[in-house]
């Protein structure tokens, strides 16, 4: 995807490092990914967090989760929405029961890719309210990489001004104003199918492998 390689040349900087790790947000982020990953010869995982919404309100959340252990929550909204512990650990164990399940569909048995101490590069296909980004973001940072560097093809300029706060770097090709979806920026904007993720998550393994080996 020309995105991914337009990214990519943006973090050559990142190439050849044993330190950094790519992540791609399901689906459309692993593709662009894909192509980061190739690009800066680093391993490619999958991230896959959601949020946890306040009961009866689901829209609002008040903290995030991810497949991977970690957890974000919101003090403020836990406060305010007067959310019981007991609440908020049945609402965390059935989103990880999802996140899980989606993950054993991307990744198989394959442990997931270690993080702790390491430059994440964190992928998606672009951002428009930001929301779903931050919540992987939030949930990314309690397992503790060295820095975290947000990297999306495009974004509205108010929503990147607001994430560049919440990482150590962020890269993005174009900040368009007006800003109506993320998909009109693309020239082909077709679903992505869970067997393409699939696909592109086990070459990204062959490859690291065969450098591994010196294949």
């Amino acid at each position: 995807m020309d995105a991914g390689r337009q990214l990519a040349k943006r973090l050559e900087s990142f190439a050849q490092r044993a330190d950094v790790v790519v992540l791609g947000v399901p689906r459309g982020g692993v593709v662009v990914a894909s192509e980061v990953a190739t690009a800066l010869g680093a391993p490619l995982d999958v991230f896959l967090s959601r949020k946890l919404g306040v009961p009866g309100q689901t829209e609002l959340a008040f903290g995030a989760v991810s497949a991977r252990g970690g957890r974000y929550l919101d003090e403020y909204i836990l406060r305010t929405a007067a959310i019981s512990a007991e609440q908020v650990e049945w609402i965390t164990a059935e989103v990880r029961k999802e996140l899980d399940r989606r993950a054993c569909v991307y990744r198989g048995d394959r442990p997931p890719l270690d993080v702790s101490g390491k430059t994440v590069i964190l992928i998606d296909d672009g951002v428009a309210t930001g929301a779903s980004v931050y919540a992987a973001i939030q949930a990314l940072r309690q397992m503790q990489p060295a820095r975290l560097v947000l990297a999306v093809p495009v974004a509205p300029a108010s929503t990147w001004e607001w994430l560049r706060t919440v990482v150590d770097e962020i890269v993005c090709l174009d900040l368009p104003e007006p800003f109506a979806a993320v998909g009109g920026f693309y020239r082909n904007f077709t679903q992505v199918e869970d067997a393409e993720v699939v696909g592109l998550l086990e070459r990204a393994v062959t490859i690291e492998k065969n450098g591994r080996s010196g294949c």
